[in-house]
């Protein structure tokens, strides 16, 4: 063990409880702390962990935080950041959980190594650069958490944001709102693929109202999604074809071959029922109309006496 390891690690042995505790109540005390997002009972105990754990690696002799020696704290480190970058804490926030020791640790060290001057300022020394370690370490698991937890997220988004709807029974309706690019295509395609099987449905509907433009891609896109239907024995049907998106559909020589585009949804379930062999009619009334609004009864057929 080196011997400014060997100092901190003393120092904090020596007083431990006393650390902590003052260590914690700064941390409380602090006007970045969130008592909105972290109860004082979680902090005490991630500080608890944090500390001990510290201490023990401390003891390897090693300052090298991405040796095995370590892992037991950056695992600690690692789960802290990820718990707070789904609480919402930012990155300096949650990076102050480990700058906030130093001021406690100067103090102790101050405390312990008075009468040795040099001691005492290698010691504050290397026990910032082991924190500024330790911290820079904590903000870039933090980015990955958060880029995982925006990931998820999105993913979640893109879920909601393509319902398949059943419009009659065979007929399944798709409504792509917003950009089709392919990782969207694929969450679209699995959706309508499993409604399919689930429902048996003959017809889907792709209703692209919503799509702001249309590009070559945007159009393959749509062409794997029919393609992928039809091998599940539905046929599709795509509606909302504006007619600034059918110029551009012929400016770009996207072939759509056989499949049939609508420009309302309305026609296109219009088209879906034909092929199933159904009508829609209008219910014939007799009589005028109540004031209420509802029609009359059907006039009966016996005669009074």
């Amino acid at each position: 063990m080196s011997d400014r390891s060997k100092t901190l690690r003393e120092t904090i042995e020596k007083d431990e409880a006393g650390i902590l505790e003052r260590w914690i109540d700064k941390q409380l005390a602090a006007p970045s702390f969130r008592s909105d997002r972290i109860s004082k009972t979680e902090l005490a105990e991630h500080s608890r962990r944090f500390l001990s754990s510290l201490r023990q690696s401390l003891g390897s002799g090693t300052p090298d935080v991405q040796s095995p020696a370590w892992a037991n704290v950056r695992q600690i480190l690692e789960d802290i950041s990820v718990s707070r970058a789904q609480q919402g804490f930012s990155p300096s926030e949650t990076a102050l959980f480990i700058f906030s020791l130093k001021e406690t640790l100067f103090e102790q060290l101050n405390s312990e190594l008075t009468k040795d001057p040099t001691a005492l300022a290698a010691a504050i020394i290397d026990t910032n650069q082991l924190l500024d370690k330790l911290g820079l370490y904590t903000t870039e698991v933090y980015q990955t958490g958060r880029e995982k937890v925006i990931v998820r997220q999105q993913q979640e988004l893109m879920e909601l944001s393509t319902p398949v709807v059943t419009l009659w029974d065979g007929v399944l309706a798709l409504p792509v709102i917003g950009t089709l690019d392919s990782s969207r295509t694929q969450v679209v395609m699995e959706n309508l693929l499993q409604r399919i099987v689930d429902t048996g449905a003959l017809i889907a509907i792709i209703d692209i109202t919503g799509v702001s433009t249309v590009d070559t891609l945007t159009a393959q896109h749509l062409l794997k999604t029919v393609a992928a239907a039809r091998l599940m024995g539905a046929d599709c049907i795509i509606s909302g074809i504006r007619p600034q998106i059918a110029q551009t559909i012929v400016h770009l020589g996207v072939d759509l071959g056989t499949v049939v585009t609508k420009a309302t949804l309305a026609d296109a379930l219009a088209i879906a029922l034909r092929r199933l062999g159904l009508t829609v009619v209008k219910a014939a009334t007799t009589g005028k109309r109540r004031p209420d609004g509802e029609a009359p009864s059907a006039p009966s057929d016996r005669s009074e006496d």
